[in-house]
């Protein structure tokens, strides 16, 4: 399904992105894994056949430099999935640390818009760019308000940047997974209950109708489609895969 596609998949050794790292590696992709120095990224890379790039996604200078080297070496580009996040602390906005702040937009906003304003000249008619955003582009949480914010503020560059992009015949989409069981849900359930992150958990689960978190692989699928052929009309849109929470 995406043989002879060219593609950087940035954030690739965590939960989602490893699991599209091997989806787009079965499905046929010639990857470059981007991730930042002191992850797992060259043992990924190496299980799959893959370039990889060790990046910030904050850093611009590191994105034009992944995405240089990637066209570089493979003569184009075709996919670009701007996967690297993170879900900062968990606290209420009055205790919220304005440099905590200042790092998760870095990383979640401004990573996305360099990985787009970066990747869009380099690419292929037919071109597709994928950004992991959340259900949290649609709601708030309390405790999570930086991150609800930038997941809000990523939702605004996906159908913008759909908008520019369009008649360049390059589509851009926004993935919207609620609770995946991954290292970065762990860590929301244990910030948001020291000790206790199992009772967090459960509320999470009380919120979604199919009663379970999505597995990793099960958002891999969805990349997958739209990173392919499958989807050339699909642009500016949302796909949530949350198990009806945004319904309950």
């Amino acid at each position: 399904m995406l043989r002879d596609k060219i593609c950087i998949l940035t954030g690739a050794t965590g939960g989602i992105g490893a699991a599209i790292a091997r989806r787009f590696a079965a499905d046929g992709a010639t990857l470059m894994l981007v991730d930042r120095p002191g992850e797992p990224l060259a043992e990924l890379a190496g299980e799959l056949g893959a370039a990889f790039f060790h990046a910030d996604a904050a850093d611009d200078s590191a994105v034009q430099a992944y995405t240089a080297e990637t066209v570089r070496r493979f003569g184009c580009l075709d996919v670009v999935l701007a996967n690297a996040g993170m879900e900062g602390k968990v606290a209420p906005i009055t205790a919220t640390d304005p440099d905590d702040v200042a790092r998760l937009f870095a990383v979640n906003v401004f990573g996305v818009f360099s990985a787009i304003r970066h990747a869009a000249p380099r690419m292929r008619r037919g071109g597709s760019i994928l950004v992991t955003a959340s259900v949290a582009s649609f709601v708030g949480s309390p405790g999570l308000a930086p991150y609800c914010a930038s997941k809000h503020a990523v939702l605004g560059l996906v159908r913008s940047a759909a908008q520019e992009l369009g008649p360049l015949g390059i589509r851009v989409n926004a993935i919207h997974p609620g609770p995946v069981d991954n290292r970065m849900m762990r860590s929301i359930e244990e910030q948001a209950a020291p000790g206790a992150p199992d009772a967090v958990r459960q509320g999470f689960v009380g919120r979604v109708p199919l009663g379970r978190y999505a597995t990793n692989e099960e958002i891999a699928a969805i990349a997958a489609f739209l990173a392919s052929d499958q989807s050339t009309y699909c642009t500016g849109a949302s796909f949530v895969a949350d198990g009806g929470m945004l319904t309950a």
